[in-house]
């Protein structure tokens, strides 16, 4: 086993799917260092707090920090400034710029790729469409930039590992290179299905954002009547409220339990966007309900015939068409159940440790 370990992720704000991924890895290197843009220690877990953690330069500043996706034109020279001359072994957790990182000429880099920077590839016109006059220009022109770094730092990485067959297929599609996939790992232990639940709505746990698709589900559920509870925040939300009728409800800050409960109970998970992986379809299936999603995405790895439903189309008729086929399905929630062991915590360890085990 090496002996100095750098982990590099790219910020450290909150504890999301990336951050899970972490502390699997930190289990296999616990004397590991983790250099990150930006670090919130009050929002970050105490296993990972427990490590050496080295933030950026640009952590001093309380604006950049507050309002750091502004600043993404300044994130490659920023990850390239860590020294990682000590280190003989770098692991990125990468969904933005940590794979571009700059190991010492002897050391071993391994990715494991959460997204290619989806800000300016395939969601770009997600985040920048309704740019116009000299903004769009300038973004325009800040992207092409790092598109350009973006391919080019690809070539610092050794060994990638993707989190879905979807996000390999990118990996190939911008970096020209080869990777394996390692889902990330979903905690199957506390999310269990009940005996008897309501099955009276459905569900959805997402970020209120436009590339997450929710004023489709909106639209469509909107004609069906049926209940909807939308779980999230983020910039869609008023307007999102607006166009909702009374049978769709909103929540948010939920705590763990009370989520739990939405899953166990819900008649399905519904989701119309496309997902890198998409952890909340495996909390789902591990809590005994299906999956009713666009048949595009990290989906296709997790979802078939017998746990829910997949629509071809991102429309309100394909959706609803999805809805009814559903209807008519008797879920078996332990069923369920054992199909998301295949993304759990054990089932991550065991497979990172084959892959890395005959690098070292």
């Amino acid at each position: 086993m090496r002996k100095k370990v750098a982990i590099i992720h790219d910020w450290l704000n909150g504890m999301r799917g990336g951050e899970k991924v972490l502390e699997e890895i930190l289990d296999f290197f616990p004397n590991a260092d983790i250099f990150t843009l930006f670090l919130e220690e009050k929002n970050i877990s105490e296993k990972i707090r427990a490590h050496n953690i080295i933030p950026s330069h640009l952590n001093k500043y309380t604006f950049i920090r507050n309002h750091y996706k502004h600043f993404l034109p300044f994130f490659p020279s920023t990850i390239e400034a860590f020294d990682l001359r000590p280190y003989d072994l770098v692991i990125s957790s990468s969904h933005c710029v940590a794979k571009g990182v700059v190991p010492s000429p002897d050391a071993l880099h391994i990715s494991y790729i959460h997204s290619p920077m989806r800000y300016i590839w395939d969601q770009y016109y997600s985040y920048f469409g309704n740019a116009w006059g000299l903004k769009k220009s300038i973004i325009r022109r800040q992207v092409s930039k790092l598109r350009t770094w973006d391919a080019a730092s690809s070539m610092r990485v050794d060994h990638f590992i993707a989190n879905s067959s979807f996000v390999r297929q990118r990996i190939m599609k911008y970096y020209r290179r080869e990777a394996i996939v390692i889902p990330p790992p979903v905690d199957t232990t506390f999310f269990t299905p009940i005996e008897n639940p309501l099955r009276k709505f459905f569900l959805t746990v997402s970020a209120l954002v436009p590339y997450k698709e929710n004023r489709l589900l909106i639209e469509t559920f909107n004609r069906t009547g049926d209940e909807l509870v939308i779980v999230g925040k983020g910039p869609e939300e008023a307007e999102l409220r607006k166009i909702a009728r009374p049978n769709i409800k909103f929540k948010k800050n939920l705590s763990g339990d009370e989520l739990r409960e939405l899953y166990q109970n819900a008649s399905a998970f519904v989701f119309a966007g496309i997902e890198d992986f998409g952890i909340a379809f495996v909390e789902a299936m591990a809590c005994g309900t299906p999956v009713v999603a666009y048949k595009k995405g990290g989906v296709l790895d997790i979802i078939n015939d017998d746990t829910g439903v997949l629509f071809e189309e991102q429309t309100v008729d394909s959706i609803a068409d999805a809805l009814d086929k559903l209807k008519k399905m008797t879920p078996n929630s332990f069923f369920l159940h054992e199909n998301s062991l295949k993304f759990s915590s054990k089932t991550f360890k065991m497979k990172f440790k084959e892959f890395i085990d005959p690098l070292l």
